[in-house]
């Protein structure tokens, strides 16, 4: 883990660790990624966190690919979201931290949360009537994606 990081947030799950070998690290992901959102649910403001089921892909749910894959066509594998899988129930359930800005957004007619852990991992959550829906995570560190969400925070302030 880096220097200076909460003893809350997980170590980052790395694919050498698994002797490079692609199979084991996706199942190891994978366990990670049910454990967090499958076998209980993480909360957010005192209400459930729900997560894209269906449909399946090589018997896996969309929001465990959506976690560990980039944006764009042919989504791949980005090795930053893989390693950070644990975090974002890690950052749900430390939303209170002083290392978390949170804020509040619209994206069209929706209503979305944003919890940003200091300026280097993202997780959006889309607001429902009872519960709220994980729509993604991921790692932050680029300059142009600092400065928009820097401005958005500001602006919801």
């Amino acid at each position: 883990m880096m220097n200076n990081q909460p003893d809350w947030l997980p170590e980052l799950v790395r694919l050498k660790d698994y002797e490079g070998k692609w199979g084991t690290y996706v199942e190891v992901l994978y366990e990670i990624f049910r454990k967090d959102f499958k076998d209980s649910r993480p909360q957010f403001r005192s209400s459930d966190v729900a997560c894209q089921t269906n449909p399946l892909h090589q018997g896996k749910e969309p929001a465990f690919w959506h976690l560990i894959q980039g944006d764009g066509a042919g989504r791949k594998p980005d090795m930053r979201r893989c390693e950070r899988i644990g975090w974002p129930r890690a950052i749900l359930e430390n939303a209170n931290s002083p290392k978390i800005r949170i804020w509040e957004t619209q994206r069209g007619k929706d209503n979305r949360w944003c919890l940003w852990y200091v300026e280097e991992y993202l997780v959006v959550l889309g607001e429902r009537s009872s519960y709220y829906f994980l729509i993604t995570a991921y790692p932050t560190n680029i300059d142009h994606t600092c400065q928009k969400l820097r401005k958005d925070y500001e602006r919801s302030l």
